[in-house]
């Protein structure tokens, strides 16, 4: 099943969208269609294009200071901001997003929660022994927080299973604080009270900038550009799957 939601919207992201209408255009001798394909491909590829289509997905509310987050029964940081990578007996970690853990660190350290969850991110496709949430066990441990106060879920694939995982882990405790990106939390925090949690959502991993002003240099395509602009549709079409879903 993970391989179907990694793969089906691939045909509605920019690329592969692209590449549909200029093969369409060259079989059926249109030009028209290519040009529209370059259009689009240098529009998604803007950053006053993907800025803005990003900031709808982020939504309004910037980062809350901890001083503002309510205390809760847990801390849970989801996965998603590592790549581990294994060679021989030796294991390197290349950061992604560093902001979710350092984020659910610095609230455990302002006593908002007594312990702190990590998920076990784990894709089948990964060669790793390790999870994540392994992984980030460890530097919360380096980070002077006790063993005892760290779970970790069972392996995990998606943000569902993420819910449930952490539902069967430190049930019934009810109230969390729920750590992920910006543009991540709004799908994160339905799936965690469908299973009955309240959510105190923290979003940390913010892409864009509230108070950018507009210039020349933002109509200039680039590949990060792209990348921000796949990754806020991607987001858009998980919501949309669990919405019909239920």
């Amino acid at each position: 099943m993970i391989y179907l939601h990694k793969i089906l919207p691939s045909f509605v992201l920019p690329i592969m969208l692209v590449i549909i209408l200029i093969l369409i255009g060259l079989i059926k001798n249109k030009k028209k269609l290519i040009y529209i394909a370059i259009g689009l491909l240098y529009t998604m590829s803007t950053p006053i294009f993907s800025n803005n289509l990003f900031k709808l997905v982020e939504g309004s509310e910037y980062r809350k200071p901890i001083s503002a987050i309510d205390s809760a029964d847990a801390i849970v940081v989801l996965s998603g901001m590592l790549g581990i990578n294994e060679i021989g007996d030796l294991t390197y970690i290349e950061w992604g997003d560093p902001d979710r853990f350092f984020g659910g660190i610095a609230l455990f350290k302002s006593g908002k929660a007594k312990k702190i969850v990590f998920t076990g991110g784990k894709m089948p496709w990964d060669n790793a022994k390790k999870t994540e949430g392994q992984v980030l066990k460890e530097y919360a441990i380096s980070n002077g927080i006790l063993a005892e106060k760290i779970l970790v879920t069972k392996d995990v694939e998606n943000t569902a299973e993420e819910a449930v995982a952490v539902k069967e882990l430190i049930s019934p405790s009810k109230k969390i604080i729920l750590v992920t990106s910006a543009f991540h939390m709004s799908r994160a925090r339905k799936l965690f009270e469908k299973q009955g949690f309240e959510v105190i959502p923290y979003k940390v991993d913010y892409k864009t900038s509230l108070n950018k002003s507009v210039g020349i240099m933002d109509f200039l395509p680039s590949a990060g550009n792209l990348e921000l602009t796949e990754t806020g549709i991607r987001e858009i079409i998980g919501r949309l799957f669990y919405l019909i879903k239920g």
